[in-house]
């Protein structure tokens, strides 16, 4: 027996503190009920501000650039300082003091709300994502040391199945919350509305906020999870995302200075100057993070000292994959509300089961995903990975029903589910696999929703959620594949990439004001051809280093 194997083999006594994975799952829980309520949150802002398409995505934008940079701040006092914040706290400190922030940022929602301001509640989101940010980097491998380190993926994606359960009744609660209804509001009607529904719905989120931060705070059973171990320094990768992050400020400054324009009694030609102006700066944003990854990457090819992780081909190219998927995968929902209204005539505050319906696409696939992380039967597996998806499909008409729509319309939606399950037998427990089999299919739905109208059109972009549902751990297992001693710093350049879902989407947001809604999602179909390239490339590169990736195991969602 190797010395791994008795280390394996010696694991298996230890217990799952299933007290404190309780716990914890909470926190997986706010992260999908608030990012998926953004999706009704944003029509609701446009509609009442009075914005367009561009100035809406902005939410998403406050929401996820602080995920970069709440990540890129621990990353930074790491290499400073020689120790891991999170480390140095505890993963139980890390998360209260995370809960704490964001119910800061709740706080600054309701004072930016009073004051009948865009721009305030766009910085309580982005104070709320930040405790998200902190919360994040302690949680997952927070849930990995509860319990046995090889049944550690299933505590994951127990957590990932609570985040999407998160997703599927985020956007009811924020619909019933807003309108106060089911039934159909006219633009007109929100436009009406009075914002201290938001001031209720902040209250109630800033309220759980704390109740979670004290229940974990004086919860006996959740250990501290403090690490004393130096973290590895690489400080010309932290110069170079430092440069990236002043370049994208540089980039940003001008498109949050025009925000304010009414646009309403401009002629054409200063629509279109405006329209021009944004969209250039958006793609230099773009620009900075593609071009600063692959510099860090060729110049670390040439010189290896001081760029940790940075050195490795897969996780430069991975960490472009989760910024493209992050921002996929938000980008398709949060301009969904908009497209089902042109396309569809389907009110924004009718859109909350469809919105629901994409966003509990995720969890179809993030539940079937989880049945691999235990030790079934081959059988059991495969018949699990039958019901599963299709018992979760039925969850989320279930919910909706429950809470008052009308979801016929979505009944034969299950043809799509299937789809998936065939996908899923095909692509057997790969990950570079996998990941090219929902990529291709992501880029069919697309294109097929793109030059579709109808129910054809509307359940294509809403399989989206079902391609994006297994990439999150397909994309990590690859990217860290051989990565060694750099597979912790590796997985923080990783979460600093959901900087992706704020870049994304206000793109999509302006393609969709030049072109139009339904062509905007081409910009979604190039997304998943990316995702596409980085399964095929990824396999040669790991097989170059001699990393049989097929014998990879996927790891937990996001």
């Amino acid at each position: 027996m190797t010395e791994n194997q008795k280390n394996v083999a010696s694991s298996t006594s230890i217990p799952t503190n299933y007290g404190a994975l309780g716990t914890l799952v909470t926190v997986f829980f706010f992260w999908g009920f608030i990012a998926a309520g953004n999706s009704i949150f944003i029509p609701f802002c446009k509609n009442y501000f009075h914005l367009d398409q561009f100035q809406s995505q902005l939410i998403d934008f406050a929401f996820y650039t602080a995920y970069y940079i709440g990540a890129l701040a621990l990353f930074a006092y790491g290499s400073f300082g020689g120790k891991d914040l999170v480390g140095k706290w505890g993963y139980k400190k890390s998360i209260v003091y995370g809960l704490l922030f964001s119910a800061i940022g709740a706080a600054a929602m309701i004072v930016a709300v009073n004051a009948n301001t865009f721009s305030g509640m766009l910085v309580g989101l982005f104070i709320v994502a930040l405790g998200f940010s902190l919360q994040q980097t302690a949680a997952q491998p927070f849930a990995i040391s509860l319990g046995d380190p090889a049944t550690g993926t299933s505590r994951v994606n127990l957590g990932g199945g609570i985040n999407s359960f998160g997703t599927t009744i985020g956007p009811i609660v924020v619909a019933l919350a807003l309108f106060g209804t089911t039934a159909a509001v006219t633009d007109e009607q929100i436009a009406a509305l009075s914002l201290s529904k938001v001031i209720i719905l902040y209250t109630g989120v800033g309220g759980l906020f704390i109740a979670s931060a004290a229940l974990f705070h004086f919860a006996k059973k959740v250990p501290s999870g403090i690490l004393e171990e130096e973290t590895e320094k690489a400080n010309k990768a932290l110069y170079t995302l430092i440069i990236m992050t002043g370049l994208l400020i540089v980039m940003f400054a001008p498109v949050f200075s025009s925000y304010k324009v009414d646009l309403t009694h401009a002629s054409e030609a200063e629509i279109l100057d405006m329209n021009a102006y944004r969209m250039n700066w958006l793609l230099g944003a773009l620009a900075v993070v593609v071009i600063g990854l692959l510099y860090a990457n060729m110049a670390a090819s040439k010189k290896p000292e001081g760029w940790g992780a940075m050195k490795y081909p897969q996780l430069v190219l991975g960490m472009l994959a989760i910024f493209v998927y992050v921002g996929v995968e938000v980008s398709i929902g949060s301009n969904l509300g908009e497209l089902l209204k042109v396309k569809d005539g389907i009110q924004s505050s009718e859109a909350a089961p469809y919105i629901s319906m994409y966003w509990g696409s995720l969890m179809i696939g993030r539940w079937t995903g989880a049945v691999s992380a235990f030790d079934f039967s081959k059988t059991t597996k495969m018949l699990l990975q039958v019901i599963v998806p299709l018992v979760a499909f039925f969850v989320i008409i279930g919910v909706n029903s429950t809470a008052g729509y009308n979801m016929k319309e979505l009944y034969f939606y299950i043809v799509c589910v299937i789809i998936q399950i065939a996908a899923f037998f095909y692509g057997g427990d790969k990950p570079a696999k996998t990941l090219m089999t929902f990529g291709f299919l992501g880029i069919v739905a697309m294109v097929v929703g793109t030059i579709t109208s109808g129910t054809i059109g509307t359940y294509a972009l809403l399989s989206g959620g079902l391609c994006c549902s297994i990439m999150w751990p397909c994309i990590f297992t690859l990217s860290i594949a051989g990565l060694g001693k750099y597979t912790t710093q590796g997985s923080a350049f990783l979460i600093m990439m959901i900087l992706g879902g704020g870049i994304i989407p206000p793109i999509q947001g302006k393609l969709a004001d030049v072109t139009g809604i339904q062509q905007s999602y081409w910009l979604a179909a190039a997304c998943f051809g990316y995702l596409t390239f980085f399964a095929i490339a990824v396999k040669g590169i790991l097989k170059k280093q001699g990393v049989n990736i097929e014998e990879a195991q996927t790891v937990g969602g996001h």
